[in-house]
């Protein structure tokens, strides 16, 4: 990736910038093509250090489901926290 992104700046003459989840330069564009807003999104992850982040930095809403990687006892190293908390994909209401 190194080699790949210091090709890219000798020939362009610039810095790449690169954009990966959490990041909410990523978060507004997706935004933007999904014709949505903020107040209207939320969300869905299964961990707490790339979705739930990246919703709380987007100052959008989270749902954090627990068949993933972050289960209910690793919530309280983290500093943040998700808006809801669900079992499952199952339990978000239609």
């Amino acid at each position: 990736m190194k080699a790949t992104k210091e090709t890219l700046d000798h020939i362009r003459k610039k810095k790449a910038y690169f954009v990966g989840k959490p990041n909410p330069l990523m978060m507004r564009h997706a935004l933007r093509t999904l014709g949505t807003t903020y107040e209207e999104t939320i969300i869905v992850g299964d961990r707490m250090d790339t979705d739930i982040i990246a919703g709380i930095e987007s100052q959008i809403e989270t749902i954090l489901v627990l068949t993933g990687v972050t289960d209910e006892k690793d919530m309280p190293k983290f500093a943040y926290a998700p808006t809801f908390v669900l079992e499952s994909v199952s339990e978000i209401p239609q």
